[in-house]
Order: C-alpha cells, then structure tokens, then sequence
C-alpha cells in the first residue's frame, strides 16, 4: 500500500465459533479487492479468536488482503516478540501486515492476564519506547541492545523484514503526541469521524508532534473505524442528533466518504456494523462490490488519476 492510497477493509471481533463466516468474509474481501481486514486483541476474553494467530491463519487462505490487530494489545504482548511476529508474517504473506498498536485500554483486565499496571503516563511511555524497539528489530543490520526505561534487549539480531506501517489507536493528548513522533497512521477511538470534536481536537495534537520532530504530518494518516447501515433506499438523515454517522443507501455512502477524502484527507475506512460490531455477510458484499469501488472512481477522477 502506498503512503496517499486510500484503503478500505472491515473490522471483526470473531469469536470461536465464528471462525467459518470470518474465513468466508475474508475470502469474499480478498475476491472483491479491498485491502485490509483487522480483529480486536483482547486476549483476556476466552471466547475470543486470538488476533495474531487469526490473522496469520486468514492470510495463508487470501491472495491480497492484509490484516491486522485493531489493535494489538501490547502490554500482553512484548514489542520484541511482537517484532518477530509481524516480521515473520510479512515475510510469509509478502508484506500484508499492518501493525495496529495501542498503550493498553483495559488495564484491570491486563492485570488479571499477570501483567503489571501501569500508570497512564507510564503507558504511553512504554507504548512510544515499543514502537521504537519494534522498529529497531526490523529491516536487517547489527544486534541491537536496547535499554529503555520498559523494554530491553541485549544483542538482538534484527529481523531481515521491513517494519510494517504502524497505525495506533491514541486517544490521549500524551498517546496523540507519540502517534505524531513515531506512527504511520492513526484510528480515532471510539468509532469518532471526521466532523466529531474528538478528531478535531485530537488531529491538530498529531500534527504539532509531527512537526516538532521534523516531520510532514501527512505522514501519519488517518483510517476511520466507520460503522453505519447500507439501506437500499435513501435515508432522509444519515448522521443522528449528535452527529454520528447513521448510514444511508449505496449512493449516500458514496458521497460521504468521497468528502471525507478530498475534503478532509481521510486515508481509509473500516467497515463495521451499525453497533461498532462485525458487518453482516450482505453489507460486507455492497462494500465491497459497490460502494469501494465508486469512491475509489470519484477520487480517481478528481485527482485526475
């Protein structure tokens, strides 16, 4: 995936039985060419599909689609283990892995998985220190000795695979900031777009970083974790009183996420059902079959592609 390319997937939060329709959703995903799908990484949860081991799974029965953790839980999984799982992944699929990261949202129940907690500060001071070492495990080169304040190794041979894009789940003015200094990309929490206040306030607070460090804040793009219904009929209102995005039919949708991407650089979009769940079979072939496929025309034709 190129750094502009507009991407598009769906969001799963499959548990066990559920393995078969996941399998099938993505296997109709890879058909119809979207680019990604992702699974939540809660380890804690035993009815849950592991996110890792799914997504290396799916990837061996997909041609293109990538995959990803939305996102990883990195207190339960240490950045340089991580490193060699994302790496080998990879390697295996030939670089359809996005590395989804987050600080660790449920801390209560890390704490029960025997991890210790931490405190806010000290989260995000470990989630930016793991971006860092992951990235440091990748793409070959001398052992690396790394001592940090929360992750150290000593004369670890990096892997010979490029790190993957980094995209995080940051809600948090000091997590924001650390998505601006070391990320690729950034998924606003709680399913927020781009008309909310969560992302106007939060936006600017990863450019500043970017900037602060010397780079181009377009850099790290946004992918929008977007719920909604695909109606066969127009809906007179598509967003709720409060302004969240409802749905509406295949031609309203359209038009949305056009917007979003011309006018607000919006860089992709994760389907999900009207709940924030996994979308049905039926919505995830109109996605894929219908609505991709014309915004990824409208943006072409407008940049003159």
């Amino acid at each position: 995936m190129s750094t502009r390319e507009v991407v598009f997937g769906f969001g799963a939060h499959s548990t066990i039985d559920q393995g078969p329709e996941l399998l099938d959703m993505a296997r109709l995903a890879d058909r119809e060419g979207l680019d990604l799908f992702s699974l939540s990484d809660h380890p804690y949860i035993g009815q849950r599909l592991d996110a890792y081991a799914t997504v290396g799974f799916v990837l061996g029965r997909t041609q293109r689609l990538a995959g990803f953790a939305n996102v990883s839980n990195v207190p339960l999984r240490p950045p340089a283990m991580l490193a060699r799982t994302v790496t080998t992944l990879s390697a295996l699929s030939g670089g359809r892995v996005v590395l989804g990261f987050g600080a660790g949202g449920l801390w209560e129940r890390i704490a029960d998985m025997g991890r210790e907690p931490l405190t806010p500060g000290e989260a995000v001071e470990a989630f930016e220190e793991a971006v860092v070492l992951i990235r440091k495990l990748c793409g070959g080169g001398p052992p690396v000795t790394f001592e940090g304040r929360h992750y150290h190794v000593r004369q670890i041979e990096p892997a010979p695979v490029p790190a993957p894009p980094v995209w995080t789940g940051s809600v948090g003015r000091k997590s924001l900031a650390a998505t601006g200094r070391v990320a690729d990309g950034w998924i606003p929490g709680h399913a927020a777009d781009w008309l909310s206040p969560r992302y106007r306030a939060s936006r600017p607070v990863i450019d500043e970083a970017a900037k602060a460090v010397g780079r181009d804040p377009r850099e790290v793009r946004t992918i929008f974790n977007f719920p909604g219904r695909i109606t066969d009929r127009p809906l007179s209102v598509t967003r709720d009183p409060d302004g969240r995005w409802i749905g509406g039919s295949v031609e309203q949708w359209v038009e949305e996420l056009t917007g979003a991407v011309l006018e607000h650089d919006a860089g992709g979009f994760m389907l999900f059902s009207p709940r924030g769940g996994t979308p049905d079979m039926a919505s995830l072939g109109r996605w894929a079959g219908q609505i991709v496929p014309a915004v990824r025309e409208a943006v072409a034709r407008h940049r003159g592609q």
